[in-house]
């Protein structure tokens, strides 16, 4: 028998989420061998290297076009994640961009006609939420016919603190557009409009307040908080004709003491997605190796965001925003 399949994996930043998603791949995937790492902080970067076996590339771009990388993580500030995924396209290889694939509508835009023009699709978003089991099972209670027709669907996301998220604009292009692409998979439709308003109005407007007009008719309304202190709390109801579904999140033991009965809620958004983020990776390894790109497309993160400049146009304006998207290409059909 031949050796076993495996794909080089090459990591472009590696704080937070890079350094969990090569510990992912070390541990949990063993079709993949983190084979290159780069960090803008070398230190970092050597330290996660040396921990997963990797060789320490002298630049984002050495990485690409490195021969021991046959596809790409890209873990970087978010204004960097448009130029890295064109690098990537350009040099032909699969690529899991974490989200926003853009910062703008038109940067993103311009990635779906690069990868048009290559005649190929490469470039998967990291959308976890698709992969989480929670929201998987909510999907199918949605989508199967048990609770009737989705009327109306109540989503919160709220963090105890946010490092990211620093500015109203992008609350919504940054942390909000996690809702903004999950409830077009979840309900299967698309967004024909979207408000946003807030209470803070002066300053940074956090906590927001979205309502969705989905193209079916359904409401969504969307709670993000990022500052809300006391811990990491997503949440997701659909209410439909015949009943109601409702995600339950993991829990880790309930106590009673000092007169209390509670349950732990952790501050850190990888803590509550562990399982998405593996099984997201084991999948775009496993779709990488075939040549396949599975969703969330360079499609969908287009899509997303030009439902966040919508809701940025929202907020500004205090009147609802129309969600004009333009024509699928061809090779996201």
């Amino acid at each position: 028998m031949g050796e076993p399949v495996s794909l080089r994996v090459g990591v472009i930043g590696v704080g937070a989420m890079g350094a969990e998603h090569v510990r992912n791949l070390t541990q949990s995937v063993p079709a993949a061998r983190v084979s290159e790492i780069f960090d803008a902080d070398p230190a970092q970067g050597r330290s996660v290297a040396v921990a997963a076996g990797a060789s320490v590339a002298p630049s984002a771009q050495s990485l690409i076009d490195s021969d021991e990388v046959d596809a790409v993580i890209i873990c970087t500030p978010d204004f960097t994640h448009a130029e890295l995924s064109h690098a990537c396209i350009g040099a032909g290889k699969p690529t899991l961009c974490e989200k926003p694939l853009a910062l703008t509508a038109e940067e993103s835009s311009a990635v779906v006609e690069a990868e048009v023009a290559s005649g190929r699709q490469l470039v998967q978003v990291g959308f976890m939420r698709r992969y989480d089991p929670g929201f998987i099972a909510l999907r199918d209670a949605a989508l199967g016919g048990e609770i009737g027709l989705p009327r109306i669907v109540h989503c919160v996301h709220r963090n105890a603190r946010s490092h990211t998220s620093t500015s109203s604009a992008n609350l919504i292009t940054g942390s909000m557009i996690h809702e903004l692409d999950m409830v077009r998979w979840l309900l299967d439709d698309e967004v024909a409009g979207i408000t946003v308003r807030s209470p803070i109005t002066n300053g940074f407007a956090d906590p927001q307040l979205a309502t969705i007009d989905m193209v079916s008719g359904t409401l969504v309304s969307v709670e993000v908080f990022v500052n809300a202190a006391y811990g990491y709390d997503v949440r997701c109801e659909v209410v439909g004709t015949a009943g109601t579904a409702s995600l339950s999140a993991p829990q880790s033991i309930s106590t009673r003491r000092a007169g209390a009965d509670s349950v732990a809620i952790s501050d850190h958004f990888v803590a509550r997605f562990v399982d998405a983020y593996r099984l997201e990776l084991g999948d775009w390894v496993g779709a990488s190796l075939t040549g396949q790109v599975r969703s969330p497309s360079a499609w969908d993160g287009h899509v997303a965001n030009v439902i966040a400049a919508a809701g940025v146009e929202a907020l500004r304006s205090g009147a609802r925003a129309e969600v004009r998207v333009p024509p699928r290409p061809v090779l996201y059909a």
